[in-house]
C-alpha cells in the first residue's frame, strides 16, 4: 500500500516539477524579450533626445530658438508615440506568455483532477466489493443460525 501511495506521489511530483519548469521557461523567456524592447525603445528615444539637444546646443539667438522649436515638440512627440507602442508591445507580449501559462496550469489540473478521480473510482469499487462480501457472509451466518 505505502509503494503505490509513494508511486502516486513521486508521479504527481514529477508533473508538478515539469510543469512548474515549463512555466518558469515562458517567464524568463517573456522577460528576456520584453527587456530586450524596452532597452530598444530606450536607446532610440535617447538617441533622438540626444541629437535634438546637440542640435540646441549650438543655438544662439532667438531666431534659433524659433527654428528649433518645432523640432523639439516633435522630438517629445515620436518619443511618446515609441512610449506607447512599447508598452502595448510589452503588454501583447505578457498576454500571450500569461495564456500559455494558464493552458499549462488548465492541463495540469486535468491531469490532476483525472488521476483524483481515477483514484477515488479505485477506492469506491474496493469499498463497493468489501461491502458486498460482508453482505454476502452476514446474509450466510443468519442463514446458518
Amino acid at each position: 500500500m505505502y509503494t503505490q501511495f509513494n508511486e502516486q506521489f513521486a508521479a504527481a511530483t514529477r508533473e508538478f516539477a515539469d510543469a512548474a519548469a515549463q512555466v518558469n521557461r515562458l517567464a524568463i523567456e517573456s522577460t528576456e524579450s520584453i527587456f530586450a524592447l524596452q532597452l530598444a525603445a530606450i536607446q532610440d528615444r535617447a538617441n533622438a533626445t540626444f541629437a535634438f539637444l546637440g542640435e540646441a546646443a549650438e543655438v544662439r539667438d532667438a531666431d534659433g530658438m524659433k527654428n528649433i522649436w518645432p523640432k523639439g515638440v516633435q522630438v517629445a512627440r515620436e518619443n511618446l508615440e515609441r512610449g506607447v507602442a512599447v508598452t502595448q508591445k510589452v503588454m501583447e507580449h505578457s498576454s500571450k506568455a500569461n495564456e500559455q501559462i494558464a493552458d499549462i496550469s488548465k492541463s495540469q489540473l486535468a491531469s490532476a483532477a483525472k488521476t483524483a478521480q481515477s483514484s477515488a473510482e479505485q477506492v469506491a469499487n474496493a469499498v463497493n466489493e468489501k461491502t458486498q462480501s460482508f453482505a454476502k457472509n452476514a446474509s450466510k451466518a443468519s442463514k446458518a443460525k
